[in-house]
């Protein structure tokens, strides 16, 4: 077995108390990873920070479903999404719900990594418990003011909360999104996943605050070199899924640089209609960057592709899904520019996901959450009180 400690910034391997400097450090996560958002991302960015490999263990559709209930996604799904995650090297099907030192073995990882927050089984148990005691799990920052829960409850109000302008940016009506989220989740708290009073800790979320660092932190940062081929492509993506991975990959093959126009909620809004975009400008533009094919991203694109815009980034072809384009103010072909220069062509990725199929399946789902979820929050209530008991115990010895 081995440790691993930071020296200026590198990784070394420690084994029976001697440096093993250029041993490769394999990092091993694992989880569920259904409903994949940049929270995600950011947990595993963290844990490459920590090592020279990320190896992504996901838990089978039945093992989901006995601790937790129906993942919305399918195996399938979600593997994809995590190996289109830029940090992650390897991923493994399968992964045993309570990580053991085996699976470590297995994989020749080093330790283990996880968020700041506690993850049971269907019995209560710490699924990290034996990989803690033979210290061999370290823990990142849970990436506050994001979680499925809020996403969940977005969709389901059918609300524009999310992409108000000012000081209300941010910001989600508490009082009907508590009522939503009991109606899904059969829930006995109205403050599920909207304060630190929420019963339980871990499923509650706060205000996403956007960051340059945040947006550095996610970029590659590395510009197109001489002779490389531009590819463009613009949307919403929102809920980043895997109809938009299977689109991105399709046109990253078309060249060798790829870069991606997001629109602005406003202009996302005036042709999606309801309350879309679900998730805000913001929160897409780290979604999108998480991505491995994707080398740019243009914040607040303009609707109809510019000779501007083309000529700043030098783009070579301009490419657009199966999805309907939309008019500008119904008479005017966002892509008419492109098309006069003969660099625009259409992609089939032949992925029909979209963000209202997520939203159907969540709530053909819904009843099957609400037993779990009552017995869920029950289980986290009592693991945090005993945890906090023990570190009132700690302080005080």
């Amino acid at each position: 077995m081995s440790d691993t400690k930071m020296n200026n910034g590198n990784t070394e391997a420690v084994v029976n108390g001697q440096k093993e400097p250029n041993k490769e450090i394999r990092v091993w996560c694992d989880g569920c990873y259904d409903m994949v958002h940049f929270g995600h991302a950011n947990s595993l960015r963290q844990a490459k920070a920590l090592g020279d490999k990320v190896i992504v263990g996901i838990h089978t559709d039945e093992e989901i479903t006995k601790h937790k209930g129906p993942p919305v996604f399918t195996e399938e799904e979600r593997v994809k999404m995590v190996k289109g995650i830029k940090w992650v090297d390897e991923v493994v099907l399968g992964a045993p719900y309570v990580t053991t030192l085996e699976v470590l073995d297995e994989h020749n990882c080093d330790f283990c990594v996880h968020g700041d927050d506690i993850t049971m089984t269907a019995e209560g148990v710490d699924t990290y418990h034996l990989v803690k005691k033979a210290n061999r799990y370290k823990e990142v920052k849970r990436t506050a003011g994001v979680s499925t829960t809020d996403l969940v409850g977005r969709m389901l109000l059918l609300t524009k909360n999310h992409f108000h302008q000012g000081s209300a940016e941010y910001a989600i009506e508490k009082e009907v999104l508590s009522i939503c989220l009991r109606f899904y989740y059969g829930l006995g708290s109205s403050n599920m996943g909207q304060d630190s009073s929420a019963k339980s800790p871990w499923t509650g979320c706060s205000q996403f605050l956007p960051t340059t660092q945040k947006i550095i932190q996610f970029s590659d940062g590395k510009a197109p070199k001489p002779g490389d081929k531009i590819v463009y492509v613009a949307g919403a993506f929102d809920l980043f899924h895997v109809g938009h991975l299977d689109f991105l990959e399709k046109a990253k093959e078309l060249g060798d640089y790829l870069i991606v126009g997001l629109h602005t909620d406003p202009v996302v809004n005036s042709y999606k209609g309801s309350n879309y975009p679900i998730m805000n400008l913001h929160e897409r533009v780290l979604s999108v960057l998480a991505c491995k094919y994707v080398n740019e991203v243009v914040i607040g694109a303009p609707y109809c592709v510019t000779e501007d815009l083309l000529d700043h980034f030098k783009v070579d072809v301009v490419c657009h899904g199966q999805t309907p384009i939309a008019l500008e103010d119904g008479k005017i072909d966002p892509y008419a520019i492109p098309k006069t220069r003969g660099i625009f062509c259409l992609i089939d990725s032949s992925n029909t996901m979209t963000t209202e199929r997520i939203v159907e399946r969540i709530i053909s789902h819904r009843l099957e959450y609400e037993r779990r979820n009552k017995a869920k929050e029950k289980k986290e209530v009592e693991a945090f009180e005993a945890l906090q008991r023990a570190k009132l115990t700690q302080k005080a010895g």
